[in-house]
């Protein structure tokens, strides 16, 4: 069944009213498992038109208190009685935010390696349609996958001190090392659109918002200079560790954002040294950034 703009949050106080008070008949019992809801009969029930009840039935739909069937309707959902009222109330955080909340969770060890649906259900406030979304884009980006028969496992990070002070130093030799390649040849238009994001980044580097922007600003800088050296090893490489690194890092640089800020000029100044044609200058620069990252 084709769905609307399904965020709890946009829908109308009517419709989320709408939405309780039928999740209430399902509970107690007056609507049973199995019984057909129609938009008629509940438009008629509580005086309104249809068009608030369909937005209601599908809230309740993707809450599970009911299911949809092919060209006949709605209907109440085997378990629709044991769940939650709660889950119907309005949403208090973005996807957005849920997103990042995941991510900080785990890089602090609130969430376990794996963890099933029902598990996020009853640690986060958010409806079960916008933590499916959240879900899909997690596994989109690599950072979780399905497990055999139940749940979810979040994929390998650097989640020990000795982890992350190795992929630093590996880091270190790596992404120095393609700079110094033979066959490194600068983007110049890449390089100039690379400047400019850094730079606007400076300008207003303040909120959370900054926080996820400078997160994928940083991947890509470091992801841009690998592909620079023309080494499909090195690329590989730099990809990897960028993943394993998600978790710890976005946790890390929530805690300190002024991080962002010294480590933004330090990108600038490697970005200098390209410009200049002195990629070894730039190599030794990569190295002392990345040294004074694994400090920080």
């Amino acid at each position: 069944m084709a769905r609307t703009k399904d965020s709890t949050s946009s829908r109308s106080p009517l419709q989320i009213d709408l939405a309780q008070r039928i999740a209430r008949l399902i509970k107690d019992g007056t609507f049973a498992p199995g019984q057909h809801l129609t938009e008629k009969g509940l438009a008629e029930q509580y005086d309104v038109s249809r068009t608030p009840v369909r937005a209601a039935l599908t809230m309740l739909e993707e809450e599970g208190f009911v299911e949809s069937r092919a060209n006949s309707g709605f209907w109440v959902a085997k378990g629709g009685h044991r769940l939650r009222l709660e889950r119907l109330a309005p949403s208090s955080i973005t996807e957005d935010e849920l997103f990042r909340l995941l991510i900080t969770d785990r890089g602090r060890g609130k969430l376990p390696s794996t963890f099933t649906d029902a598990d996020l259900q009853a640690g986060y406030p958010a409806p079960k349609s916008m933590l499916t979304r959240v879900m899909l884009r997690l596994t989109r980006e690599g950072l979780i996958e399905r497990r055999k028969g139940h749940g979810w496992s979040f994929t390998e990070s650097l989640d020990t001190k000795e982890a992350h002070d190795e992929s630093y130093r590996f880091r270190a030799i790596v992404e120095s090392a393609g700079l110094r390649e033979p066959t490194f040849k600068v983007d110049v238009d890449e390089l100039r659109k690379c400047r400019a994001a850094q730079e606007r980044f400076l300008a207003h580097a303040t909120g959370a918002k900054a926080l996820a922007e400078f997160f994928e600003m940083n991947l890509e800088f470091h992801e841009m200079l690998a592909r620079f050296s023309g080494n499909r090893f090195i690329v590989r490489a730099v990809a990897q560790q960028n993943q394993l690194r998600r978790f710890l890092e976005y946790t890390y640089f929530e805690d300190r954002p002024i991080s962002l800020v010294d480590s933004t000029k330090e990108h600038l100044q490697i970005i200098d040294a390209l410009e200049q044609g002195d990629s070894e200058w730039a190599a030794a620069l990569m190295q002392r950034h990345l040294g004074a990252a694994s400090r920080r």
